[in-house]
C-alpha cells in the first residue's frame, strides 16, 4: 500500500512537471511571437522609435511648454507685424544664393535664375532684404534645400530622428542644412548674425504652428502625429507638390486627354451613322408609296 501510494505520488510529480514545462514552452512561443509580431508592425522608416519618443516628450512637454512657446508668445504679442516681416524677410534672403544652387543642381533654371535676382535687388534696393522688392514686382521665392536636391536624385532620408531642441529631422536633411550654411553668405556671416536668423526663424516657424497645436493635442498618438505630418511634408517638398502614388506626369495626361477626345470621336461618328441610318429609313419610307 505505501509503494503503490509513492508510485502514485511519484508519477502525479512527474505528469506535473511535464505539463508545467510545456505550458511554460507554449507561453515563452508565444510571448516570441507576440514580440516579432511588434517587431514586424513597427514603422521601418523609425528604427530609433523608443529613443525618439523620450526626446519627444522632452522637446514638447519641457523645452517647447515652459520655454520655446511663452518666448513666441511674447515675441509675438510685443514685436509690430511689420518688423517681425522685415525681420523674417532679411533672414530668408540670406538663403536665395542656397535657393538658386539648389534649383540649379535640379534643373530648374528659370528659378535658379529668379533666386539669383530676388537677393540682388532684395540686398540693394530692399535694404538688406528687410523689404520683398522682387517679389513686388512678381518674381517669388523658390525655397529649395540641398536635402531636397538629394531626395531627387534618389538618396533615402534615413533613420527618421527626433533632436533636442530642433524636433523632427533625418540625416538626409541635416546634412542637406549643414551644405546649404556652406553657400555664400551664410558661410562669412559671424556666429551673432547666424543666431540671431536661426533664432527668428525658430520663432516664426513656432508662431505659424500656434494655431495647430489642438491637432496634436487632439490626435490619439501625438508622436506619430508629428512623424507622419513630418514625412508627408518633406515628400510634398521634394516632389515639388506631387507625391507618391497622386503625381501623375504631364505625359501620362497628354494620353489621356488624346484616348478621352478618341472615345468621344468614335461615339460621335456612332450617333452620326445612326442619325444618317433614321433620316434614310424615313427617307425610303416616304418615297415608297402602297400600290393600289
Amino acid at each position: 500500500m505505501n509503494k503503490l501510494a509513492k508510485w502514485v505520488v511519484v508519477s502525479g510529480f512527474a505528469l506535473t512537471s511535464m505539463l508545467s514545462g510545456c505550458a511554460t514552452n507554449n507561453a515563452n512561443q508565444q510571448s516570441d511571437n507576440a514580440q516579432q509580431e511588434v517587431v514586424d508592425t513597427s514603422d521601418p522608416r523609425d528604427p530609433l522609435e523608443s529613443v525618439n519618443r523620450v526626446m519627444w516628450d522632452f522637446n514638447w512637454e519641457v523645452l517647447d511648454a515652459y520655454f520655446l512657446r511663452p518666448v513666441t508668445v511674447g515675441y509675438v504679442t510685443v514685436m509690430p507685424q511689420f518688423a517681425r516681416t522685415g525681420l523674417l524677410n532679411a533672414a530668408e534672403n540670406l538663403q536665395e544664393p542656397a535657393n538658386m544652387m539648389n534649383n540649379m543642381l535640379q534643373g530648374k533654371f528659370d528659378e535658379g535664375m529668379d533666386s539669383l535676382a530676388r537677393f540682388v535687388l532684395n540686398s540693394t534696393v530692399g535694404l538688406l532684404g528687410t523689404i520683398d522688392v522682387a517679389d513686388k514686382l512678381g518674381i517669388t521665392s523658390q525655397e529649395e534645400e540641398f536635402g531636397e536636391t538629394l531626395g531627387t536624385m534618389g538618396v533615402g532620408t534615413g533613420p527618421f530622428l527626433m533632436l533636442p531642441a530642433l524636433g523632427p529631422n533625418d540625416p538626409r536633411s541635416f546634412s542637406g542644412e549643414v551644405v546649404d550654411g556652406m553657400v555664400y553668405p551664410m558661410a562669412v556671416i559671424d556666429g551673432n548674425l547666424a543666431i540671431a536668423r536661426y533664432l527668428i526663424s525658430l520663432l516664426e516657424t513656432r508662431a505659424a504652428l500656434i494655431e495647430q497645436e489642438q491637432q496634436i493635442e487632439q490626435s490619439i498618438d501625438d508622436y506619430a502625429f508629428v512623424k507622419n505630418a513630418y514625412f508627408e511634408n518633406l515628400a510634398f517638398k521634394v516632389t515639388d507638390g506631387k507625391s507618391g502614388d497622386k503625381a501623375i506626369d504631364e505625359e501620362q495626361l497628354d494620353d489621356f486627354a488624346e484616348f478621352e477626345a478618341m472615345l468621344d470621336y468614335e461615339e460621335y461618328e456612332e450617333v452620326e451613322e445612326e442619325t444618317e441610318t433614321s433620316t434614310d429609313g424615313e427617307a425610303t419610307e416616304e418615297v415608297v408609296e402602297p400600290q393600289p
